[in-house]
This record gives structure tokens, C-alpha cells and sequence, in this order.
């Protein structure tokens, strides 16, 4: 192993000085910087680790992933505006998607009922398993060309729009996004990510570049199961908000701030530690190590 490692960081200098081929020299790194974490790695205590993976490995992780998550929230959010759209403003057709009985059950009682129908931890913890199983089917579906996941993607948000349209038809709009929004901002975040991992999947089956596809399945599932990982406390606070915050007796003014605070804090702790992460040269895999910013050529023996 020494050997190679003396053999890759001269081919690293080689590159560096020889060639302008920024992927070839960020690859190179990438290895040096593994082997030299294999090396000369200890044994990390738990709270250490999981301090590297929230502080680290996640958001570096969900960073390198941003240009699709753009991909995925269009996915989601566009059908969710137009189908809101178009069944708000065509009586017709959204009284022959939803009887209209249905309708007002949902509109007058159904739908704020849902956020009481059960005690706050039982309720808590069928929010966490359905948005978790929600967010696997959307990752692990993405080998298959990201076809499911787009799919999945665009249903969610279709019935995100049919629901708005019917609390806005039946002028109870504000209740409807009083009781969405403090938990579904965190909530829906978290599925973009995830569907965004599906598709960076798909990518990688699709165009694996100067890799094998499974070599490029592999490195993108490493990175996927980190995203996983993380957006399992993302869905555990966002039950919780759910649970406890959305049914309250808080005033809809603070129950919003509440969720916008919680999107808020989530979007600038990616952008800051991602991007900080990723000019390190994290990729965020599971128990990555730095790239090497300037190689040592010879190891001591």
C-alpha cells in the first residue's frame, strides 16, 4: 500500500503540472486523502463520529446533490401548484375528482381532526415510519432510471394541490396552511433530498462518466445512505412538530414562524457546513477522509 500511495502521489504531482484536467487532479486527491486516513486511522469514539456526521459527512453529502435536488423540488412543487391551481378554479372538475360531501367533510372537520387523531407519541412515531418509508422509496427507486421517483415525487405533490384546493374552495385556506406549514416546510425539504439522491442514481446509471456503472452505483449509494441517515432526525423533528406545535393552541402567526424558523436554520446549516465540507474534499461517504491538499510523497517504514 505504501508503494501505491508513493506511486499515486507522484502521479498527482504529475498532473497538477502537467495537465489542466480538474476532475483527474480531485480524484487523485480523493485517494490519497483515503489511503492516508486508512493508514494512519484511530479508532473514533461514538460522539466523535456522530458530531463528523452531522457536522461533515450529511451536509457534504446533501450538497453534492443540490443541482438535483432543484431537479426534484420542480418534481414535487410544480404539480402541486398546478393541480391546486386548475382544481381551485374548475368547480367541475374538481366536484368529479371529489364528491362534493367528501369535499366538505374534509374542508369542515376531516382535515384538522387528522393533526388530533391520536395521542401526540403515537402519532409522532406513524408521521417518522410513513415519511421515512416514503423517502426509501424514493432513493431506492432511482436505479431504475429515476422513472419511480419521479413519479413519486410528482404524486406527492399533486396531492398536496388537491388538498389546498379544497380548504381555499371552501374558504379555509388560512386553516389549511396554519396546519401544513409548520411541519410540512422541514417535512417536504427532506423529501426533496431524498429524491434527489433517486435521482443522482439514476445519473449515475445513465452517465457513470469514466467509471463502470456499478463503480458509479456504488460510490453514489455510499453517498445516498449518508443522506438517509441524517434525514431520519429531519423526519423525526418535523413529527414532532407535527405532533406537538401544529395541533396547539398557538396562534397560526407563531405555529408558522415555528416551521419557517426550523427551514430557515435547515437550509443555512446545509449551505454553510456542505460547502465547507465540500472544499475539503468531502463527497459525503460514510467514514470519508479529507482529500490531501498538498501529498506527501514518501511514507516513513
Amino acid at each position: 500500500m505504501v508503494s501505491l500511495y508513493q506511486r499515486t502521489s507522484a502521479h498527482l504531482a504529475h498532473a497538477r503540472t502537467a495537465f489542466d484536467d480538474i476532475g483527474l487532479v480531485a480524484r487523485l486527491s480523493r485517494l490519497l486523502g483515503l489511503a492516508r486516513g486508512t493508514i494512519y486511522r484511530t479508532r473514533s469514539r461514538p460522539a466523535t463520529a456522530l458530531v463528523t456526521f452531522f457536522r461533515v459527512s450529511f451536509p457534504a453529502a446533501v450538497w453534492a446533490c443540490r443541482r438535483a435536488a432543484i431537479v426534484a423540488a420542480c418534481l414535487l412543487l410544480v404539480p402541486a401548484v398546478a393541480v391546486g391551481v386548475w382544481l381551485n378554479n374548475d368547480d367541475a372538475v374538481r366536484r368529479a375528482a371529489i364528491p362534493e360531501a367528501l369535499q366538505h367533510s374534509i374542508a369542515t372537520r376531516d382535515f384538522e381532526q387528522y393533526y388530533s387523531s391520536d395521542d401526540a407519541s403515537v402519532f409522532q412515531t406513524h408521521v417518522t415510519v410513513n415519511n421515512i418509508a416514503v423517502s426509501f422509496a424514493a432513493f431506492s427507486t432511482g436505479v431504475l432510471l429515476g422513472v419511480p421517483t419521479a413519479w413519486l415525487l410528482a404524486t406527492n405533490g399533486a396531492n398536496i394541490g388537491v388538498m389546498a384546493a379544497v380548504m381555499h374552495s371552501h374558504d379555509r385556506g388560512g386553516l389549511f396552511w396554519g396546519l401544513i406549514l409548520p411541519h410540512g416546510l422541514m417535512e417536504i425539504s427532506a423529501i426533496i433530498i431524498a429524491g434527489a439522491a433517486g435521482l443522482m442514481l439514476a445519473w449515475a446509471v445513465i452517465s457513470p462518466g469514466d467509471r463502470t456503472r456499478m463503480q458509479a452505483l456504488a460510490a453514489e449509494g455510499q453517498r445516498s445512505a449518508t443522506i438517509l441517515i441524517g434525514l431520519t432526525l429531519c423526519f423525526a423533528l418535523a413529527a414532532l412538530v407535527e405532533a406537538q406545535v401544529t395541533p396547539s393552541g398557538l396562534p397560526t402567526w407563531a405555529r408558522i414562524g415555528i416551521g419557517v424558523a426550523l427551514e430557515a436554520a435547515f437550509i443555512a446549516y446545509i449551505v454553510a457546513f456542505g460547502r465547507t465540507a465540500a472544499s475539503a474534499g468531502h463527497a459525503g461517504y460514510l467514514r470519508e477522509q479529507p482529500a490531501l491538499s498538498t501529498p506527501t510523497a514518501v511514507l516513513p517504514t
